[in-house]
């Protein structure tokens, strides 16, 4: 028998919470194969059994799932995801690079992230890189969407949406502490306690996460980790569940604030093969410095049987400041880290003093405050009405959202000399003398989606809408006081209708086949030229499940007529955060996900399931042009940062009172400039097999010791070579922890 675990608050109905009441009495890892299910209107799928019959590729990890390694790096949450590319940078997924069906995954930028159903990057029309990304530790479930499946949700319609729902409040009073602590002197602590009555319900949460880092500075004792707190609450009022007209307010309340000695500056391939947890003395003042404040309400209505209205009004402000070597100045010329380390022979003169082998004048360093502020704030709301005429079933959904985001750079570049191996300050720049300068962004979006379903066939026809005001104020470096006497102003505005259609055939109750066409498009950019990306996608795919084994096939062809770049210090470039356009691109691929229960002995209460997810991407550039992010770029070249193959593997031995689990991950090499055949070693990141483990054992109902293993083998490899030089991923680590439930 497979159970239900209703996780959310809705009160849809009393019998809901009598099956909830029942369940939550053995909240513990079960055994049972489990259909979760998260009702709340913070989920747009809720769970496997919906993901399975959408009419376009969907993907919903779950809370069941997530327990099983307990992840805080959502790096490795979205490895078993077939389609999904990561690009990794600090090791611990503080700032993850997340790409979709061949988008670029700098910094996150060309997918839609949402935490529960709002936009969540710092200014997702404006300035989309995501700097900011929430503790994935303090959420229940994952929801990523491709295809045909995403046209709801934007503005990012190319690759594919990720939704990340938060803890939800439970339906009677239950608290959990997780404790652990690890490699790297590594510690993390979360909390949470809840309630629910009659017409009130809660939730609090606390978060903290801290660690000394992997990497070694030269002739420095300052760690090279991070340290954290995130602070969560929600409160809802409602009617009673049997109300004619039921409602619900629910508000919620989120702060964090992070610090992390994280660097820009890489290495060399040579010091790199030495010793790839080196960090140079050059980095060694470097740091990011982040808060972010988040005001959320969410008002559902359900004025009769089968039409519901959810409507979110959001806040999301965000400021940090990355304090960072940009350049140094030895001459009359200044030269960027990442062109030092591509080049350490022809800068040797900069190269040795970033690394302390020689002694620098004043100000020989310029270290730049990328200080910058973000607000992202807007109200949506979407309207349910489902119905049946005769044998035909009808979901409509429709929506609109009004959303106003801005980027405000206020940046300064202060002078550093090293002397005797020791990095000092010899002159603080002025705030708004490097960068000072607005971006805002205005947007109505709206989609209707209407989901047919006749006997077999399922019909998934639906159109998105977005209308986009850009805006530019650029004070300049000399106008600090911002009195607009040397102001540069750009505009830009677009309109755009974006269809999709999706067709699903359900063949028996075992097998089903999917297809679906839509048009992918980015925004463009402030600056008139930097058009909109645009393209016509399309994919088919094959689901199965007989007896012990599920999962689908999925193939996909995505034709650009514009594809779009950013430059951007990330991604290795100048970092003015410009938009280039690449013409005409091919991006192809297949995805391959299954499951298979080698054993499911529920007699003896153990079983052995193992999963195997592939993913076959290939892409191809049609117009030639010159990039300081890809190089110069010829017609036939494969776009840079996309592995061509990535296979993950994951098994697990589960029992009542413990389980242990094993997690593979190969990433085939990938290029960093556009180019054909046979990757230049100076533009290859080799491929990686790494292997994590992770182990369970339930003391009691209510207490689990816990413990895991990041890189089992402690393999040394490379992840990136931007935003400058070569960087590591994480090696071997081990942490044990220990959660206690009510």
């Amino acid at each position: 028998m497979k159970n239900i675990i209703i996780t959310g608050s809705l009160l849809v109905t009393s019998l809901l919470f009598a099956q909830q009441k029942e369940l939550s009495k053995t909240q513990k890892d079960s055994i049972e194969s489990l259909n979760e299910v998260i009702i709340t209107t913070d989920a747009i799928i809720g769970s496997k059994f919906k993901a399975k019959n959408k009419a376009g590729s969907t993907y919903f990890i779950s809370p069941k799932e997530l327990k099983t390694f307990n992840y805080d790096d959502v790096s490795r949450i979205l490895r078993t995801v077939p389609g999904v590319t990561i690009q990794e940078e600090d090791g611990f997924g503080l700032r993850p690079n997340i790409g979709m069906r061949g988008t670029s995954p700098n910094r996150s930028e060309k997918i839609t992230l949402m935490e529960d159903g709002i936009l969540i990057a710092p200014a997702p029309y404006s300035a989309p890189a995501a700097y900011y990304f929430p503790t994935v530790n303090r959420m229940q479930s994952f929801e990523i969407l491709k295809g045909g499946s995403q046209i709801q949700y934007g503005p990012y319609t190319t690759g594919g949406a990720m939704n990340m729902v938060s803890t939800q409040i439970p339906n009677r009073f239950s608290g959990r502490v997780i404790a652990s602590i690890g490699s790297f002197n590594t510690k993390k602590t979360y909390v949470n306690i809840g309630d629910e009555h009659k017409n009130f319900g809660y939730v609090l949460e606390y978060n903290n996460r801290n660690s000394d880092g992997f990497k070694k500075i030269d002739n420095s004792s300052k760690n090279t980790g991070f340290q954290g707190n995130d602070y969560v609450a929600k409160f809802r009022i409602n009617t009673d569940a049997d109300a004619k007209i039921y409602q619900s307010l629910t508000a919620k309340i989120q702060y964090s604030e992070d610090l992390a000695n994280e660097t820009y500056l890489g290495l060399t391939d040579a010091d790199y093969a030495e010793n790839p947890f080196r960090r140079y003395i050059g980095s060694s003042e470097d740091y990011i410095e982040t808060e972010h404040k988040q005001i959320m309400l969410t008002h559902l209505i359900k004025p009769f049987q089968n039409f519901s209205i959810t409507t979110k009004a959001y806040k999301n402000d965000f400021a940090r400041n990355w304090y960072k070597l940009d350049a140094l100045k030895l001459g009359a010329s200044k030269v960027s880290i990442n062109n030092i380390l591509t080049n350490p022979t022809i800068y040797n003169a900069e190269y040795r003093a970033v690394t302390a082998a020689d002694n620098t004048s004043d100000n020989a360093l310029l270290v730049k405050a990328n200080n910058r502020v973000y607000e992202a704030k807007g109200i949506q709301t979407v309207a349910n009405y489902t119905f049946e005429t005769g044998k035909a079933k009808h979901d409509i959904d429709f929506g609109i959202r009004y959303h106003e985001d801005f980027e405000d750079r206020f940046q300064w570049v202060d002078g550093y000399a090293i002397q005797n191996g020791v990095m000092n300050r010899t002159s603080n720049g002025t705030p708004g003398t490097d960068a000072n300068a607005i971006v805002k962004a205005e947007a109505i979006a709206a989609h209707i989606l209407y989901n047919l379903n006749i006997d077999k066939f399922t019909f998934t026809p639906g159109i998105r809408y977005e209308d986009i005001k850009l805006n530019s104020l650029n004070y300049g470096t000399k106008d600090v006081a911002r009195a607009g006497t040397t102001l540069a102003t750009a505009n830009n505005k677009t309109n755009v209708w974006i269809p999709g259609m999706g067709i699903l055939y359900k063949i028996n109750d075992d097998y089903n086949i999917f297809t679906s066409v839509h048009k992918g498009f980015s925004p463009p950019g402030v600056k008139a030229g930097e058009d909109a990306e645009s393209s016509l996608n399309t994919e088919m795919g094959f689901r199965f499940h007989k007896n012990a084994l599920q999962g689908e096939i999925i193939g996909y062809y995505n034709n650009f007529s514009n594809l779009q770049g950013s430059d951007s210090m990330s991604g290795g470039g100048a970092g003015t955060g410009d938009l280039f356009n690449a013409g005409e691109a091919i991006v192809k691929g297949i995805e391959v996900l299954a499951t298979y229960e080698v054993i499911n002995n529920q007699a003896k209460g153990f079983k052995i399931p193992v999963t195997v997810s592939y993913t076959l991407t290939n892409t191809e550039l049609k117009n030639n042009f010159n990039s300081t992010i890809w190089g110069t770029v010829e017609s036939g070249d494969e776009i840079p940062y996309i592995a061509k193959n990535q296979l993950a593997i994951t098994t697990a031995f589960e029992t009542e009172k413990f389980n242990f689990a094993l997690s593979g991950k190969y990433v085939d090499a990938f290029r960093t400039e556009a180019g054909v055949g046979t990757i230049p070693a100076n533009n290859r990141v080799a491929s990686n097999f790494i292997i994590d483990f992770s182990a369970k054992y339930h003391l009691t109902n209510n207490i689990s010791l816990m413990g895991n293993i990041i890189n089992l083998l402690d393999k040394e490899y490379a992840v990136s070579r931007v935003p400058a030089g070569l960087r590591p991923g994480q090696p071997f680590g081990i942490n044990f922890g220990i959660m206690a439930q009510l």
